[in-house]
């Protein structure tokens, strides 16, 4: 089985650590293919930057030559998921949702812990429109760009421990989800401060791809995912093939 894992920023440091968490929590015989996209900004920290990385990313995967078997988008509640898979029939896994349905399965509510707090709302929306909101506690800002994610991980690590700390004692979290691809890493470090399960939607979605990859399911074309009608696109796709 072959996973594309997508960075939705042009970091390749990030991609590195992604990638990295991929393959810890991807199973013997799958192959993971990290991909960062040609264009597009370092750190995605806003709605316009998400929106420019969803066609990055869109372009990124359609530009990728070879089969591959599905597809991971490592931004948590990033746009492009749902035009991806309009593109594509292979499985297609966005770190924020996975994480909010793997959450539910261990346990009742979950909070989120994400980067800056003009973050919060867009990762609300997203668990609103997804139909998995109900069931989450908070979320809460770390108050970290992403790009000191990256530069700082020690720094990170404390933020987002005193967030999860809070996160569980206030808001009755009985999970906490790590929301932002470069916090991977840090969910032994918070389980074992605080006792709960946390989850990290890169692992979270490379898992969920697999098994739904492993029950031969493909993305329905019927309605919502079809694919667009053919028409002339300027200049798409914009990374030659």
């Amino acid at each position: 089985m072959k996973v594309l894992v997508v960075n939705v920023n042009t970091n390749e440091h990030m991609t590195a650590t992604i990638a990295a968490a991929s393959r810890r929590a991807a199973s013997p015989g799958t192959e993971i293919v990290a991909l960062t996209p040609r264009f597009g900004v370092g750190a995605v920290d806003s709605a316009f930057e998400s929106y420019l990385s969803a066609v990055a990313v869109m372009d990124c995967v359609v530009a990728y030559e070879g089969a591959y078997d599905a597809v991971v988008l490592a931004g948590f509640g990033e746009h492009g998921r749902d035009g991806l898979q309009e593109l594509v029939t292979t499985p297609v896994i966005e770190i924020c949702e996975a994480s909010a349905h793997v959450a539910q399965l261990v346990g009742r509510t979950y909070s989120v812990v994400t980067t800056l707090q003009r973050s919060v709302p867009l990762i609300e929306d997203r668990l609103r429109l997804a139909g998995l909101a109900d069931r989450c506690a908070s979320v809460r800002a770390s108050g970290l760009a992403t790009a000191e994610v990256d530069a700082d991980p020690e720094g990170s690590a404390r933020a987002v421990l005193a967030q999860a700390r809070q996160a569980v004692e206030e808001d009755h979290a009985e999970v906490i989800c790590l929301g932002c691809a470069g916090f991977a890493g840090l969910e032994d470090t918070i389980r074992a401060e605080l006792g709960v399960p946390v989850v990290d939607g890169v692992a979270a979605a490379v898992r969920l791809a697999e098994a739904v990859v492993g029950l031969g399911l493909t993305t329905s074309k019927r309605w919502t995912y079809a694919s667009p009608e053919p028409k002339p696109i300027a200049g798409w796709p914009l990374t030659a093939r």
